[in-house]
């Protein structure tokens, strides 16, 4: 006997959420994510640029050092 296919209902989002009935919770959790969002833009910006200068600092002393020179980088003491 051959035996039928049922359909099975498809899930709304993956992991079976649904959507929220209240539509002032699902602004608020959108409004949620996208702060969360730019707040991780924001660090992985900074933390891009810090690198970046280190990486030009590094090379500097690197060329200053590779020239011979001495005194690549000088330890700023404060006045007295």
């Amino acid at each position: 006997m051959a035996r039928k296919a049922t359909a099975r209902p498809r899930r709304a989002r993956l992991g079976g959420m649904s959507e929220p009935d209240d539509p002032h919770q699902a602004e608020r959790d959108r409004r949620a994510t996208n702060i969360f969002l730019l707040v991780m833009f924001a660090l992985v910006a900074g933390g891009g640029i810090w690198l970046a200068k280190a990486m030009v600092d590094a090379r500097r002393a690197d060329e200053c050092i590779a020239t011979g020179r001495r005194n690549c980088a000088p330890i700023e003491v404060p006045p007295r």
